[in-house]
Parts: C-alpha cells; structure tokens; sequence
C-alpha cells in the first residue's frame, strides 16, 4: 500500500488543489478519463497500472466546499515483472477537504531470475534448516488478494488567501488493508511483488502525511511525504524481531507538467530498517531473528524513483 500515493502524487495538484475552480458539470451523468501509469525506480522492480476512471456528481452544490462533490469509480489492472493484477477503487468527496475511499485487489505472480538474482512475484516464506529461510512457491499457485479502506484531510493556503503563489498544500491519509495469499495458513508469511516476505493473512495500517508547494510553472509541484506502515495482524513472538515497529518512508518529490495530459514525478526515499544482533541476520528467517534493544532501528536509502501518469 505505500506506493498507492506515490502513484497518486501526479493527480493531486491538478485534481485536487486546482488553481481555478472546476468548471460547472450537468447535475445527472458521469464523465469518464483513462490513466496510464508507469512506475520505475533504481531497486529491481517496476509497475505499469491502467484505470479507467468514472466521475459521478453527488450532492453537488455551488459553494466552494461543495462543487466539487461526487463519487469517483476506477477499475482497472497493474502488472509488475512478477505478477498481474485487477483493481478497484472508488473515492467519495462529501467535502471539498475530505475524501473516504475504499479499494482492492486480486490477482497472482511468479518467480523469476532477474537483475543477477531471484526476484519473488508469489510463495510463502518459511523457516527452514539452521533458521534460515526458505521460499516455497511457484507460479500462479495461488491467489494474492486485499481490501482497504480510509479516509484522508486535504487543504490549500489558497484556498483561504487566493493567488497564484499561495498553494501551500497539505494532504493527510489513514486506512486499513486485509490482504490475504490463498496458500498461506495461519502465522505463516508471504511474498508479494518482491518484498521482504513478512506478509502475513490480516490486517495492516497505512497512512501519510504530505506537505507540498505547487506553482504555475513547469515544476508544478515540491513536495515532502512521511509514510507509516504496521501490522495489526501479529505473529508470536514478534516482539522479539520489531514486528510491532512502524515502517517508516521518507519521500522527496517533484511534480512536472510535462504536458496538459503527462505528469512527471521523481522521488527520492529514505525508510526506516531494524537493527539485529546477529552479525548473519540476512541469512535466517526474520521470526529466528533478535531486534538490537541499544540500537533498534537506522535510516537509510531507499530508492529513486519515476512515475509518469498519461491522461486521455
């Protein structure tokens, strides 16, 4: 769920902090746009995602808080070097500062040998012989899906003190996902897209919190992200490696208008990584593993990355 506003971040200074304010619609019916959305980075992984996005007036008003209401639907499908995917997602506006939304996913992968190494679409995650870990999966053995649902806070210093180099921006998300492998049982952990493999059947919390400047220029917009991530589905013992820490990403981003339909952003992230004392930690499964209580966690880089969104 972290790259979901990553892969936002190009539609929200058009679609959401808009310097004039969006242009009448008819009372009944929809309006329908597609996106394309291509997602590199420097770590051995990309994404392409395509949706087709359909916007429904709802309890439209004309005041500035309320023209811009509605229920916005995409479905739509990703695919990444290891795995394929159908999504859904639909945003309700009540508020011009508010938005609930709900999502999900289905879909499966593969394992493949790329970039001078395994790369690991799909398979669960397992102790093996000595501690060490041990990947048991193969291709579209079963299926990889998630729920998620939340809420998010917007603003724009604008929108109180109109003018062209006043949008201050603010945006600030929090939700809650269920993802779930068909393959995994109860406490066992999973491979998805070529994560870490701690995936685990249950509930996670996601949120963000993003401060940003937009200009009437080709550089649109700078912006900062602080990301959070944890399990709310633990396993035993997990005390004991960090499982109850928050996973933190820390984003520097540059939105350009490349053109009225092609948005550029770069980012380039730091996260939070867990400290152990055992000098071989790489090599065990992360439950054999013993969080270094005097120094229990470090920042480092994470990735520079690119996402490019087409509209049509």
């Amino acid at each position: 769920m972290k790259k979901m506003a990553l892969l936002l971040l190009p539609l929200l200074a058009r679609a959401i902090f808009a310097e004039e304010p969006p242009r009448p619609e008819p009372a009944a019916g929809a309006e329908s746009s597609r996106e394309i959305v291509l997602q590199v980075s420097t770590q051995p992984a990309a994404k392409l995602s395509f949706a087709w996005r359909f916007e429904f007036p709802f309890l439209r008003g004309e005041g500035p808080l309320t023209r811009g209401n509605g229920i916005s639907v995409a479905p739509g499908a990703q695919i990444t070097p290891v795995s394929a995917s159908l999504t859904a997602d639909a945003v309700w506006t009540p508020v011009a500062f508010a938005e609930i939304s709900a999502g999900g996913r289905i879909g499966s992968g593969w394992n493949a040998a790329l970039f001078g190494g395994e790369i690991r679409g799909i398979g669960l995650n397992l102790p093996g012989e000595g501690g060490a870990a041990r990947h048991c999966g193969r291709a579209f053995d079963g299926a990889i899906w998630e729920l998620r649902g939340g809420a998010a806070l917007q603003g724009d210093l604008a929108a109180a003190f109109p003018g062209r180099w006043n949008h201050v921006i603010a945006r600030t998300y929090h939700g809650i996902r269920f993802g779930a492998y068909t393959r995994a049982g109860r406490n066992e952990a999973w491979f998805s897209d070529n994560d870490e493999g701690e995936n685990r059947n249950g509930f996670s919390y996601h949120g963000y919190l993003l401060v940003g400047y937009r200009m009437p220029l080709f550089l649109e917009m700078a912006a900062l992200m602080a990301e959070a991530d944890l399990f709310l589905t633990r396993m035993p013992g997990g005390c004991r490696w960090g499982d109850d820490r928050i996973r933190w990403t820390f984003s520097a981003l540059l939105n350009f208008a490349a053109t009225e339909s092609l948005g550029i952003t770069l980012a380039a992230q730091l996260r939070t990584r867990r400290n152990f004392e055992q000098d071989d930690w790489r090599d065990l499964h992360f439950t054999n593993r013993a969080l270094d209580s005097s120094r229990p966690q470090r920042l480092e880089f994470f990735r520079a990355a690119a996402v490019m969104t087409r509209r049509f």
